[in-house]
């Protein structure tokens, strides 16, 4: 996990560096900076300046140019920066390259070099609260690391509680770490498959109550909705990944009762390490009734958003679930074509204007929202009780007094 340092009374301060191509335009690439950005904000780093270059596709060995690598190193040595942040995953040789050049072995180890999988992984690692959120980001970290040991040496030694970095340190070092990684993954992964086997049965001992699984990009606000729809007092905070730990509320609508659980949000590039951990997660989202897909609608790029939350959905079999799309956060939607020397333009759209945006072409599977502002809130939850009453229709055709 990443040790806030700070310097001179400031907080860890780093730089973010990214490369733009046909297939990651300028504009697009502009949208991950900003969202690697939040990331380091979370993760508790200030991020005070952008490097970036245009490149078909990254260099094999340094990721970006030697002139850039330069430019980027002066920078970092003049301003006392403590960590340097790529949007994409760096290689194993990459690292080791880009980490060389920034920290020379006659120096002692003063720049940390970190690639977007990495922090999300740090974030992960700061945020898991309980034993079985730990034992998946453990795992999903260590499977991260093996590749790149040489290039994570000292990073190691923290993680082992050392101080300094130890004298001698060479290939027969790095093959024990490697020993020692390969054998706590065994270890993990045997204990998460117990985990996970616990996990199983209390979802079959759950009964044959429907059950709803919140999901979305992270930062749509589900656990705001998990609280209001719950009356209960789910971690909440305005940061990526707030919510590691899957919850789980008995909720009633009306007669009606149902299992509510909020899962861990989505982002662009996340790791496949994490997917694979968090399988058991990703159960409560296979093995539910019905979604409700949160999508924060005053983000610039929700679009974006709801697609990779689809994307994923689809590559973990979940595409096909019955969902209803909640769009929230209609409270804070700004205009793009918002002019702020013109305020007749300042009007907020109603919620008859956005009944009539390409969103609501999803028809009866749609609704719009402000969990914060309690708007709409009971449409939406005669929506939700309208599906649920559905399933349980089906499911106990006999029991008409339900509904």
């Amino acid at each position: 996990m990443i040790e806030i340092q700070k310097i001179a009374d400031r907080p860890m301060q780093c730089v973010l560096v990214g490369i733009a191509n046909t297939k990651q335009p300028e504009d697009k690439l502009t949208e991950y900076l900003d969202e690697l950005s939040f990331l380091a904000e979370t993760a508790g780093i200030q991020a005070i300046r952008r490097f970036t270059q245009r490149l078909d596709k990254p260099l094999p060995g340094t990721f970006i140019g030697s002139g850039k690598l330069e430019e980027l190193k002066q920078f970092v040595e003049d301003n006392q920066i403590a960590c340097v942040i790529f949007d994409d995953e760096l290689s194993p040789a990459q690292l080791r390259n880009i980490d060389n050049i920034f920290n020379p072995k006659e120096h002692d180890k003063k720049v940390r070099v970190l690639d977007r999988t990495n922090l999300i992984l740090d974030i992960f690692a700061q945020r898991a609260r309980t034993a079985h959120a730990r034992t998946q980001v453990d795992l999903a970290y260590y499977k991260y690391m093996l590749p790149r040991l040489k290039g994570m040496w000292t990073h190691l030694e923290r993680q082992r509680g050392g101080t300094g970095t130890r004298g001698g340190s060479g290939e027969k070092e790095i093959e024990t770490d490697s020993r020692i990684i390969r054998e706590r993954i065994a270890l993990l992964t045997a204990k998460l498959k117990e985990i996970d086997k616990q996990m199983l049965t209390q979802r079959k001992n759950r009964g044959e109550m429907v059950r709803v699984a919140l999901v979305g990009y992270t930062n749509a606000g589900k656990s705001t909705l998990m609280n209001m729809l719950s009356k209960s007092d789910v971690f909440a905070e305005d940061k990526l990944f707030a919510t590691l730990d899957t919850t789980v509320r008995k909720v009633v609508i009306g007669n009606l009762p149902f299992l509510l659980s909020d899962t861990v949000g989505f982002i662009r590039k996340l790791p496949t390490q994490l997917i694979e951990s968090f399988k058991s997660t990703l159960d409560e989202l296979r093995e539910s009734d019905l979604l409700l897909h949160v999508v924060d609608i005053s983000h610039p790029q929700f679009t974006d958003h709801y697609a990779v939350v689809n994307q994923t959905l689809a590559e973990i079999n979940a595409a096909d679930k019955p969902t209803i799309v909640v769009f929230n956060k209609v409270d804070n939607y700004i205009n793009p074509s918002f002019d702020p020397d013109d305020m007749t333009n300042k009007k907020e759209p109603t919620l008859d204007d956005w009944k009539k945006t390409w969103m609501s072409k999803l028809g009866d599977d749609c609704i719009f929202i402000s969990a914060t502002q309690k708007t709409n809130m009971e449409a939406f939850r005669q929506k939700v009780y309208d599906r649920i009453a559905e399933i349980y229709k089906i499911r106990y055709p006999y029991h008409h007094f339900l509904y």
